[in-house]
């Protein structure tokens, strides 16, 4: 290959790289825009966040409150949140740099498959989050409450006094974990696009990912029956719902419909042909 021929070869490559690193810039100064935007409003964020918490303790009676044991750990508790609020609320800007940066490379018609999942990417990971704060941590905190108990005769009370570094960053796991798994029919419908995935080997494959998806809420979750239910049971739905939403890209595609139980109808016809060529 001649040196004009390498020399054309990597000038796209470079172009490439030079568009990455301005969705790269445009995606860490939008970053840090909002984190500073919301380092101000991080004493009403961070009442957002521990209300569920605030409403239980209400109920139960008594003074209570939320503890820090080191000096700096109330400021960098307030760094967190205004960081984890950025990334949040950023996520829209980061699913648009990227949609940016792989456009120009398709087709019209490759776009306007691909922009229902651009919208549906931050719908899916806000339903998450939402999930996660108005259903699972009410259900959740109250479990974790009901281990409290009274002194007994001679004895010494169990009340919780929650650190406040420890309490937003289980929140901010939770919110981020419920968030990216409702991406899942985004994921699996991609991957169906491009040929990596079948509906009907995603259903032969059902039972391996119910336990994948205990698996997943086990680790993701504190250890509590409740929130891992609570996460693996719509990753299982959501799962099914890909299954669905795969089956439609292969009609659309013209795929063959998958024939179920072809095996079993074989064998009778070669049984039926082996019967009628027996000997009598």
């Amino acid at each position: 290959m001649s040196d004009e021929a390498v020399e054309a070869a990597k000038m796209p490559l470079l172009d490439h790289l030079i568009e990455l690193r301005r969705r790269l810039m445009y995606c860490f100064v939008g970053l840090l825009v909002l984190f500073f935007i919301s380092y101000g409003f991080a004493d009403e964020i961070y009442g957002f966040l521990v209300q569920p918490l605030a409403d239980i303790l209400q109920d139960l009676g008594g003074e209570r409150r939320m503890i820090y044991t080191a000096l700096h750990e109330a400021f960098f508790t307030q760094i967190k949140v205004a960081a984890w609020t950025a990334f949040f609320i950023g996520f829209p800007l980061i699913a648009m740099q990227v949609w940016l940066f792989v456009a120009p490379g398709l087709y019209r018609n490759e776009k306007a498959a691909l922009l229902p999942f651009l919208v549906a990417t931050p719908v899916l990971f806000f339903l998450g989050g939402a999930m996660v704060y108005y259903f699972i941590f009410p259900l959740a905190w109250k479990f974790f409450l009901s281990f409290e108990s009274v002194a007994g005769a001679g004895g010494l009370p169990i009340q919780l006094e929650a650190k406040v570094d420890q309490y937003l960053s289980l929140v901010m796991r939770l919110i981020f974990a419920f968030g990216i798994c409702f991406e899942l029919p985004v994921v699996m419908t991609l991957l169906a696009r491009v040929g990596m995935v079948t509906s009907a080997g995603m259903k032969d494959k059902r039972k391996y990912a119910i336990v994948l998806a205990f698996v997943a809420a086990a680790i993701l979750t504190p250890p509590d029956v409740i929130s891992q239910i609570g996460l693996a049971v719509p990753t299982i739905l959501l799962y099914e719902i890909s299954i669905y939403a795969v089956r439609l890209v292969e009609k659309k595609r013209g795929d063959p419909e998958p024939e179920e139980d072809a095996g079993d109808g074989d064998d009778e016809e070669d049984t039926g042909e082996a019967g009628d060529t027996a000997p009598a």
